[in-house]
């Protein structure tokens, strides 16, 4: 059974999906799961609070796929190759997610933070494996792994505002810019 905590981070996210930020209050929120009009103040301070949480769980779940994209691969650089696919592929399904997860906080939230820092640890853990079987050129793993994420980033964020797409802006969608990246950097490595 889902606690009227997660039932709240679920409608958030729907609200968020069909309308953005601004389509997010904690009124409605609590509407449409079916709680008082006061309760989402029970488990939120206010919206940014709720809205933490929706990025946090965000966060989780691409921490997730991480670890399944390791696990489920035989090469480190195919798991690679898969987890930054799959983080495309979240960012263009869910573009307002993205750009919440992404960007410009006001506050202060320890579940997000522990959230961001654990995706950050796998996807670091990740590209240290790729560094190790030679996928990946040796050097900073963390700088390395900024520059994995900024690629796949910048690549949805374009793709998603029609500025990047494989029949005339750019020659490429975001998924081939990624595998143009892991080969560069493949062949960088020797």
């Amino acid at each position: 059974m889902v606690s009227t905590r997660e039932a709240l981070v679920d409608e958030a996210a729907r609200l968020l999906d069909a309308g953005g930020v601004e389509s997010v209050t904690l009124r409605e929120v609590g509407s449409a799961a079916g709680v008082s009009h006061n309760a989402p103040y029970k488990h939120f301070a206010g919206k940014q609070a709720l809205l933490a949480a929706v990025a946090a769980r965000e966060l989780l779940g691409l921490d997730a796929a991480l670890t399944e994209a390791m696990q489920r691969q035989r090469s480190a650089r195919m798991a690679l190759r898969s987890a930054l696919h799959d983080y495309v592929d979240w960012a263009l399904q869910y573009p307002a997610r993205f750009k919440l997860v992404f960007g410009r906080w006001t506050i202060d939230s320890d579940e997000l933070a522990d959230a961001a820092r654990s995706a950050q640890t796998t996807f670091v853990d990740l590209v240290a494996s790729a560094q190790k079987a030679g996928a990946l050129p040796p050097g900073d793993t963390v700088r390395l792994a900024s520059l994995l994420r900024a690629l796949a980033h910048g690549a949805a964020d374009l793709a998603s505002a029609g500025h990047l797409t494989d029949a005339d802006k750019g020659n490429a969608g975001p998924d081939e810019l990624v595998d143009d990246l892991l080969d560069y950097l493949q062949n960088a490595a020797g």
